[in-house]
């Protein structure tokens, strides 16, 4: 072992005269501990936020849609010059159109979508999402979302009506399945119907507003969307995922920054714990420093045994943090034991996803800053004289 890491160490556990700097050595490794686990957990948290929710937009939507101002005419011709574009794996047309659905005495404004129901499932995984019934929309069928049969007070196999201009009366739908997306808006404001049904409520003669896409890898979305638009032209626009929800995504993005910053916080007034502890032992191990330097120890030796001792402190308050952090996560994410309101956050429980990225850069800037906190106080324990040290000795 370097006789330096054996001096850094010594000074580390060796019994103090003054046994408050003990109490801020210890207090230091806590509060660096407290900072790394806050931040692994909740970087993890909006980590985990942001995956379920991308998780759950792709679920509901395609990937790509296709739309026009115009109103798009079915063909076979349209369709399969999307399906021969490189990473198209599947399209199929969709209608959409607002109308309110009404129960008994409850009624709430709707968006109803008309699909096929073979497509569709090609497209998005609404199938994995059907909790009672089935995707049955032959004759006059309809499903509907979780929340929105909470709120109408309905059940599978009940005839809802459907208001829409063309039918102002209310057309009669009978529920053949209720859906469970997890995203409240979805569930609370989205009702699926056959295209064919949907082009008679919405009068839309022959009409659809465009077709969904899914390709094969979501990390080739943007180019084949560029390729699509390049290849449609005018009047068709191309929208993905990403586009569609810009502004939440975006959000979400800044919010784990913004974290993540707010947090580092904590984790650097731990450090100036640190800076603090090694500024007292430099001033209780005086004579010491004086020894050294008088048997021929240069200045770059009494730094880097203060510099060490720092360090050591900085790694074992890291270390037991992000343990303590990854613990707590995984406990998290295995019982799932906190919820949450759905209509304000999306989704019902706390996700959890821990990314060895994330975990990387909070360990590593933890012990950098526990490393750039020694460097004033080694400094001036090694500009020391060993005359002055030992004066009055």
């Amino acid at each position: 072992m370097d006789w330096r890491i054996f001096v850094a160490l010594r000074y580390l556990t060796a019994k103090r005269k003054e046994k408050f700097i003990s109490i801020i050595s210890t207090i230091s490794i806590l509060g660096v501990a407290v900072g790394v686990a806050a931040l692994i957990i909740v970087i993890a948290v909006m980590s985990g936020f942001d995956a379920d929710l991308k998780d759950k937009i792709i679920g509901t939507t395609a990937h790509i849609e296709i739309t026009s101002d115009y109103g798009v005419a079915p063909s076979g011709e349209l369709l399969k010059k999307i399906l021969d574009t490189e990473h198209v794996a599947s399209a199929s047309f969709f209608l959409n159109g607002q109308a309110l659905i009404r129960h008994n005495e409850n009624v709430s404004g709707i968006i109803v979508k008309g699909i096929d129901p073979a497509g569709e499932m090609r497209t998005s995984k609404i199938n994995q999402y059907i909790k009672e019934g089935s995707l049955d929309l032959a004759k006059d069928g309809i499903i509907v979302g979780e929340e929105l049969a909470n709120k109408l007070k309905l059940k599978l196999g009940e005839v809802v009506s459907v208001i829409t201009p063309a039918y102002v009366e209310g057309k009669g739908l009978k529920v053949r399945g209720i859906f469970r997306s997890g995203m409240y808006d979805y569930d609370m404001n989205l009702a699926y119907v056959s295209i064919a049904k949907a082009e008679e409520l919405l009068a839309a003669k022959g009409l659809v507003s465009g077709l969904s896409v899914r390709i094969d890898d979501v990390f080739h979305v943007t180019k084949t969307r560029r390729v699509l638009q390049e290849k449609l032209g005018f009047p068709y626009i191309v929208r993905t995922w990403l586009d569609s929800n810009r502004n939440l995504l975006e959000a979400l993005k800044l919010e784990k920054t913004a974290m993540f910053i707010i947090l580092a916080l904590i984790v650097m007034v731990a450090c100036f714990n640190i800076a603090s502890s090694l500024v007292m032992t430099v001033l209780e191990k005086t004579k010491d420093i004086g020894i050294l330097k008088a048997i021929g120890s240069g200045r770059r030796d009494i730094m880097l045994i203060f510099a060490m001792e720092g360090s050591i402190i900085g790694m074992a308050g890291t270390i037991f943090g992000a343990s303590f952090g990854i613990f707590i996560c995984s406990l998290l994410k295995k019982y799932k034991f906190i919820t949450l309101p759905a209509d304000i956050y999306y989704i019902d429980k706390l996700p959890v996803r821990l990314e060895l990225a994330d975990i990387s850069i909070i360990v590593v800037s933890s012990f950098v800053i526990s490393i750039l906190a020694t460097i004033y106080p080694s400094y001036r324990a090694s500009r020391l004289d060993p005359v002055e040290a030992l004066r009055y000795e």
